[in-house]
């Protein structure tokens, strides 16, 4: 009997636009998860510590099934901070990717 392992995607649409899928990690972050694929334009220069707002994205889909906790309020107030936040604005570091999540689609902030 083949057992199907079930693929974690993730979706980033760059600045520039392009939209890229790869297999995300699970039990790692999105920002973890894009930084390790390769997007550095997702600056994440605390390295996922909540001290700065430089892996600041746009949850553009979610799964049907799938829920995000409301944001914390020490990420709340980094956000504030961005002349580009917007309601469906995180911070990767704070949104730990699980199967649940397979499917969304992530759009990388402006840089402030």
């Amino acid at each position: 009997m083949k057992v199907e392992e079930k693929m974690s995607v993730i979706s980033v649409r760059t600045r520039d636009g392009e939209l890229h899928s790869f297999e995300g990690r699970v039990g790692a972050s999105l920002m973890e998860n894009i930084r390790g694929a390769g997007f550095d334009e997702l600056l994440a220069m605390c390295g996922g510590c909540l001290s700065c707002a430089t892996c600041h994205l746009y949850v553009e889909e979610l799964p049907k099934t799938a829920t995000l906790a409301e944001p914390s309020i020490d990420e709340s107030e980094l956000l504030e901070g961005s002349d580009y936040r917007q309601e469906n604005s995180r911070l990767s570091c704070q949104i730990p990717f699980d199967e649940t999540l397979s499917g969304i689609v992530v759009r990388i902030a402006p840089e402030d």
